[in-house]
């Protein structure tokens, strides 16, 4: 019988490893995350923002994820949906899981709309992550000036009242490559107090990307201007990923980084270039790359097929 998703989030839970939910918005980049996992015998979730399906064409995006799901332990997921008829429309093209954003929400309506959320898709068989607390900084259609901790009771009762599959909360991380402007600590403090109220219930990280300075040097030594990015220190996340019941962490600022950094330097030693195969095939493997890093230096989850 084929492993699902919740087989692995719950796998996760209790061997002390996370899946990496790695976003994409073009071919080359799902060729990477899907090769990396590919590599080290790892399950992964593909994701999509609400900007990327926008962009790519909802035919187009599930003609790629088709073909990346005729691999073993690949699943589709939708990141940062801000309604219930973006939810429904993902649940209804046949998404593996999606992710109800109430975060800006009163707790109740918050509450409300997860909890109407998860009722349609569990109708389906789709999983749902709702999302309790609020983290900083911007990235596609997710914006908020301040982080907003997650209260561990509340988490408690969100999870109990609206039925979802995994909760994303908010420990100190951020979204977006300019991170923090001081301590980054995260408050591992608060995710052991989760935990303690949620059990071996998968929780999920947003906003963890690392934001190599190795990265960010190569992006400006060929052209870029990124100043004072800051990512989440990988100490903290493998921590997380592998000490408390982060079954989930999202990873998208990184592969754009290394997207990024592929295209600039190829464009820069070779200016006469005009085949855009030149540099995407760059992006595919530097993005291969970075999904084989997280993997296997942080979430613990190669050789978990």
């Amino acid at each position: 019988m084929e492993k699902d998703l919740k087989f692995y989030l719950n796998k996760a839970v209790k061997e002390g490893f996370c899946l990496g939910a790695f976003n994409f918005s073009n071919m080359e980049c799902l060729q990477g995350i899907v090769e990396g996992a590919k590599q080290v015998s790892s399950p992964v979730i593909i994701s999509v923002s609400e900007g990327a399906l926008s962009y790519m064409g909802e035919a187009y995006c599930m003609a790629l994820a088709s073909v990346a799901r005729q691999n073993k332990g690949i699943f589709l997921h939708l990141d940062h949906g801000k309604s219930f008829e973006i939810c429904k429309k993902c649940v209804d093209l046949g998404f593996d899981s999606i992710m109800i954003d109430g975060s800006a929400l009163s707790f109740e309506e918050n509450l409300k709309l997860t909890k109407k959320v998860a009722a349609y898709a569990h109708k389906k068989g789709v999983l749902v992550e709702g999302e309790l607390g609020q983290i900083k900084g911007i990235e596609d259609n997710v914006s908020s000036k301040e982080n907003h901790y997650t209260n561990p009771l509340k988490a408690k009762e969100f999870v109990a009242r609206t039925n979802v599959d995994t909760l994303a909360v908010a420990i100190g991380t951020s979204h977006g490559a300019y991170k923090y402007s001081g301590n980054n600590k995260l408050r591992l403090d608060i995710l052991k107090e989760i935990q303690a109220n949620l059990p071996n219930f998968p929780l999920v990280l947003h906003g963890a990307s690392s934001v190599d300075s190795k990265v960010i040097s190569e992006i400006n030594k060929f052209g870029g201007s990124i100043e004072s990015a800051n990512g989440t220190p990988v100490k903290y996340l493998k921590k997380a990923a592998t000490e408390f019941n982060v079954a989930k962490i999202n990873t998208d600022t990184d592969l754009r980084l290394a997207s990024t950094m592929a295209v600039r330097k190829t464009l820069f030693n070779n200016p006469q270039t005009i085949d855009p195969r030149d540099y995407m095939k760059l992006v595919r493997e530097e993005v291969k790359k970075t999904t084989i890093e997280k993997i296997t230096k942080i979430f613990n989850s190669s050789n978990k097929l």
